[in-house]
C-alpha cells in the first residue's frame, strides 16, 4: 500500500481577506493510496478537489471546484464552492439575535438576512496550515483566529479544522473552536458533490431524516420540523434527486449513515456520517457558473436561524467549552 503523503504547492499571492491585501497561500494534495485523493487550499480552508475511482478503476473528480480555482488571484468562488463557512453557516433572520440579554447585529449580506458568516466570512482568509502524515492517514491542520466583533459576532474565536484522508477511502472534516466570551458557532463545508453523472436526477440520495424545515421566500424556517412522510422530502430510502432543494433536514441520529449518495453509471457510492443535528441539502440551482456539472451540497450543521429559535439545538459556545464537529465521507463502489 502506498505510504500516505501530502504534497505542498505554493500558490503565491491571493486576495485573502479583502481588507488585508495579497497574502501567500498554499495547496495541499492528500493521498493515502486508497484510491481517493483530495486537494485543500489554506485560502478559505477550501476543499478544491476530490478524486475517486469508478467501477472501471478510473479516477475522476467527485466535487465541483477545480475549474473555479484556475488561479489564486481572486478566483471566482461561485456559490461558496468547497469553502469552509462560518462563524455561522446558513442564515440568521434579519442578521440579529439575543444572547444573555444583549442584542447583536451581524452583517447583512443575503437580502435582509445574514448568511455564512457575513460579507467577509472565513472563506476570505488564508488560514495557518500544518500538514501531517501517519501510518494510515494524512491531512492538513488549519487554524484561524476570529476577533471579537468580527462581522458583528461577540467574543474572540479560535478555530481548528483538520482535513484528514484515511484510514482507507475516508475524508473527515474535524472542527474545534473555543471562545473568550459567549458567542454562537456553526461551521460547515460547502462542497458540491457529483459522483459522476451529468445530471443529479441520475444519482440516488438517502437521508436518515424523518423531518425537515419548511422555509419562506428568504429561506428562513417558518415552523418547527415537519414530517417528511408523503412529501418530496422523504429520502429515507434511496431515490433520485429530481427536485430543487435548499432545505435543512433534521437528522434522526440513529448511528446509521446520515446520508448516502449513489451513482449507478460510475458505480461510485459515498456515505456521510456526522454528529450534527442538521444536514442542509442544496442542489445548486442558484449557481450561475456555466459549463459545469450540477452538484449537491450536503452541509452538516446546526439548524438555520437557531439563535432565534430556542426549540432548536443551541449553537451557543461559552468560555471553558469546546465546539466540536466530526463529519466523515466514505467512498465505495457498488
Amino acid at each position: 500500500m502506498t505510504q500516505p503523503s501530502v504534497v505542498v504547492t505554493e500558490l503565491g499571492p491571493t486576495i485573502g481577506h479583502r481588507a488585508q491585501g495579497p497574502t501567500e497561500a498554499s495547496a495541499f494534495t492528500l493521498d493515502n493510496g486508497s484510491g481517493v485523493a483530495a486537494t485543500v487550499w489554506d485560502y478559505g480552508a477550501h476543499l478544491v478537489s476530490v478524486l475517486a475511482l469508478d467501477g472501471n478503476g478510473r479516477s475522476d473528480e467527485v466535487v465541483l471546484g477545480r475549474a473555479a480555482f484556475a488561479d489564486s488571484q481572486g478566483a471566482d468562488r461561485q456559490g461558496y464552492q468547497g469553502a469552509t463557512v462560518g462563524r455561522y453557516a446558513n442564515r440568521i433572520a434579519n442578521g440579529a439575535f439575543d444572547l444573555d440579554g444583549e442584542r447583536y447585529q451581524l452583517a447583512i449580506n443575503d437580502g435582509a438576512n445574514h448568511l455564512h458568516g457575513g460579507a467577509i466570512g472565513f472563506d476570505h482568509y488564508v488560514w495557518t496550515s500544518e500538514p501531517f502524515e501517519a501510518d494510515d492517514r494524512c491531512g492538513v491542520r488549519l487554524s484561524h483566529k476570529s476577533p471579537a466583533g468580527d462581522e458583528g459576532y461577540p467574543g474572540a474565536l479560535d478555530i481548528e479544522l483538520i482535513y484528514q484522508l484515511g484510514p482507507g477511502p475516508t475524508l473527515a472534516f474535524i472542527y474545534q473552536a473555543v471562545t473568550d466570551a459567549p458567542t454562537i458557532v456553526n461551521l460547515t463545508n460547502h462542497a458540491y458533490w457529483n459522483l459522476g453523472s451529468t445530471a443529479l436526477a441520475d444519482q440516488l440520495l438517502q437521508i436518515q431524516a424523518s423531518a425537515y424545515l419548511a422555509v419562506d421566500d428568504d429561506l428562513i424556517p417558518t415552523d418547527s420540523p415537519i414530517g417528511v412522510e408523503g412529501t418530496p422530502f422523504d429520502f429515507r430510502t434511496l431515490r433520485p434527486i429530481t427536485n430543487h432543494y435548499d432545505h435543512c433536514f433534521v437528522l434522526d441520529g440513529t448511528g446509521e449513515p446520515s446520508a448516502t449518495m449513489v451513482d449507478a453509471a460510475s458505480g461510485r457510492t459515498m456515505t456521510v456520517h456526522t454528529d450534527q443535528p442538521g444536514l442542509q441539502i442544496y442542489t445548486g440551482q442558484h449557481l450561475s457558473a456555466q459549463g459545469t456539472r450540477p452538484g449537491l451540497c450536503l452541509e452538516a450543521q446546526h439548524l438555520p436561524d437557531s439563535p432565534n429559535r430556542p426549540e432548536f439545538p443551541s449553537p451557543v459556545l461559552r468560555p471553558g467549552e469546546t465546539y466540536s464537529q466530526r463529519t466523515v465521507h466514505t467512498f465505495g463502489l457498488l
